[in-house]
């Protein structure tokens, strides 16, 4: 059993580096093995999935991924991950590890300054982050995969705990071409500059009332890394939480408003096992370090 899954990781990993690379003799220069070996691993790996990962025609020299072989590149990654953190349990008796996730706009704008300040404090402490959504967020804290996580969309799960974190009320940044006055009531908006992004199901109420479901949008964005760029264009805007809108007001073309009727405010939560009581000091110190940065933000109510 051993041998099945070791030869497993190394026909995934080869997938892998086949992609990064772009061809089979690229990738096999990099993994110093022979072509026919690392084809032999693909081959291999093919015929335990059950389908074929790579398009192989006469005279084709690019390499050029069928789509069920595009489709297996987030899940071999993501498989890859899972293998490196089981690995990590090697070392649970020399180090500390904490395990911790949040959604995007939580680790874009709140998390850096944190980790900064609990590693300070905690240098023997190491921290392993992954970005996950809400759902998936309690899959993982149920499993023990993460010891805590950050939310914004709650629901119940029997054996997770869920607590309020913070509240933070919703506000519109724009591009600075805009001629807005202090506070911009929702009706000044045109939908058609707007950049979109998935917040909370109030949230989503609220703006099918004031924009009709499926209005029209400039962008719709999943990744809060790409927010600033896109305010670079001319009369794009968004609604954010303060916490994000704290961060990207102080760039010299994002201007923050106010706002007359605005969504009902957001909360975020933290995700603990109700039965994991064998970190409780470190997640406190780390929870101190997070309410030191929430305290910074204004408008912003901590409830750590």
């Amino acid at each position: 059993i051993n041998e099945e899954i070791f030869m497993t990781r190394l026909e995934i990993e080869a997938f892998i580096e086949v992609v990064q690379a772009g061809s089979i003799s690229a990738a096999a220069k990099s993994l110093y093995i022979s072509q026919p070996a690392l084809s032999r691993r693909i081959q291999v790996l093919e015929s335990e999935l059950g389908y074929q990962l790579i398009e192989r025609k006469k005279g084709q020299r690019s390499l050029v991924l069928t789509q069920k072989g595009m489709a297996f590149i987030s899940i071999a990654d993501q498989w890859l991950r899972v293998w490196k953190d089981a690995q990590e349990i090697n070392h649970l008796d020399k180090n500390h590890i904490l395990s911790i996730s949040s959604v995007g706009s939580i680790s874009t704008y709140i998390l850096p300054a944190v980790f900064h300040r609990f590693s300070q404090s905690n240098p023997d402490v190491r921290i392993c982050f992954h970005n996950y959504h809400s759902l998936e967020a309690y899959q993982y804290v149920n499993t023990g995969t993460n010891e805590i996580a950050f939310i914004s969309d709650d629901m119940y799960h029997k054996s997770v705990e869920t607590i309020p974190a913070f509240k933070e009320p919703m506000v519109l940044i724009a591009n600075e071409s805009h001629p807005y006055g202090s506070t911009v009531h929702p009706s000044e908006l045109n939908p058609e500059n707007e950049i979109r992004l998935p917040w909370y199901p109030e949230f989503d109420i609220w703006h099918d009332f004031w924009f009709k479901p499926f209005s029209p949008y400039k962008m719709f964005l999943d990744q809060m890394t790409l927010l600033e760029d896109f305010l670079l264009w001319k009369d794009t805007w968004a609604i954010v939480p303060v916490s994000v809108a704290h961060s990207l007001s102080k760039l010299s073309y994002v201007k923050r408003y106010d706002m007359v009727e605005a969504p009902p405010d957001r909360i975020s939560y933290y995700l603990r096992r109700r039965t994991e009581p064998s970190k409780d000091q470190i997640i406190a110190e780390f929870l101190n370090a997070f309410d030191a940065k929430l305290k910074k933000i204004p408008s912003l109510i901590s409830y750590l």
